[in-house]
């Protein structure tokens, strides 16, 4: 995971160490690190605010001859890399489902994304972990869209063996979601999982259909699934689901297979939303909850200690 941005940091690491620690001498290795950190799918923005933060710790630290300043540099950039992934507000998922409970109210959770990313398996991954955590869950299909959606919902319905809400293909998706929500309520089930059909954030109908079930809804909170392998375009889509319905966090599906992980650095910064799991496998266990320090720990495994 994450081994081509790992390699990427490390270089550039050993670089600025050789540098003479002045404003101008770090202008051109922090401008070569921008670039190192946007060839790895990472947000110019986010690329340039990094190397800001990074500059700023840096210029001007005194060291004797550079006795262990790549420790030092190594823990500058890692910091400033937590900084920037730890950007939004905490969303805690099993909370939210447990305030809910504590009502006697089902808490409901409306899954946005693109076609691909991964967002169905995602949802039963939620599923998964909600019943390990002693939740009851009910799945709403609101893909009435794409083809072969209702049975893909189904079978993870089955292998959870959680009850499934649907309708037929074409029918108003927002009335499945509503259903959905009426059914867990009327059974005191604990959370409903709504499935959307994936769409892409240029299509205005199936936004406004969005629009339409999160508003018919009500949820508490809305989950962009993104695609880690789809670097900045993940990215750039959960800013537009985030103009269109407010998401109030992010998954990042498939992260076991991104070489780069700008994604992961990039979006909770971008959109003020934090990453609250990341998809690391195909298995109804692999999702891990998103912890900054832990990833930049693994991303700086190779440097020295300050």
């Amino acid at each position: 995971m994450f081994e081509r941005l790992r390699n990427s940091l490390s270089g550039l690491v050993d670089k600025i160490s050789k540098s003479e620690l002045t404003e101008e001498k770090l202008a051109g290795v922090l401008d070569d690190l921008r670039l190192e950190l946007v060839e790895n799918d990472v947000a110019f923005e986010v690329a340039d605010q990094i190397c800001s933060s990074l500059g700023k710790r840096l210029v001007g630290v005194q060291v004797q001859r550079f006795s262990g300043l790549e420790g030092l540099v190594g823990e500058a950039l890692r910091q400033s890399l937590i900084d920037v992934l730890s950007a939004g507000q905490r969303v805690d998922l099993l909370g939210v489902v447990a305030g809910k409970r504590g009502r006697r109210e089902p808490a409901v959770l409306v899954f946005v994304g693109v076609n691909g990313s991964g967002k169905t398996t995602t949802i039963a991954k939620v599923a998964r972990l909600l019943q390990k955590s002693g939740f009851s869950v009910v799945l709403a299909c609101g893909d009435t869209y794409r083809a072969g959606s209702i049975e893909q919902l189904e079978e993870h319905a089955r292998r959870l063996n959680v009850p499934l809400v649907k309708q037929g293909y074409g029918a108003d998706a927002a009335a499945v979601a509503y259903d959905g929500v009426g059914y867990a309520r009327a059974r005191g089930i604990n959370a409903v999982l709504v499935d959307t059909a994936g769409r892409m954030q240029t299509n205005k109908n199936l936004m406004d259909e969005m629009k339409k079930i999160v508003t018919v809804a009500k949820p508490d909170l809305v989950v962009f699934v993104g695609d880690a392998l789809t670097g900045n375009d993940a990215v750039e889509q959960a800013k537009e689901f985030d103009r269109f319905v407010h998401i109030d966090a992010s998954i990042l599906a498939k992260v076991d297979a991104d070489a780069k992980g700008g994604s992961a650095v990039s979006i909770a910064h971008v959109t003020g939303k934090p990453v609250i799991y990341l998809g690391v496998g195909q298995g109804y266990d692999d999702l891990v909850p998103f912890d900054p320090s832990v990833l930049v720990n693994r991303l700086f495994e190779w440097a020295p200690k300050a």
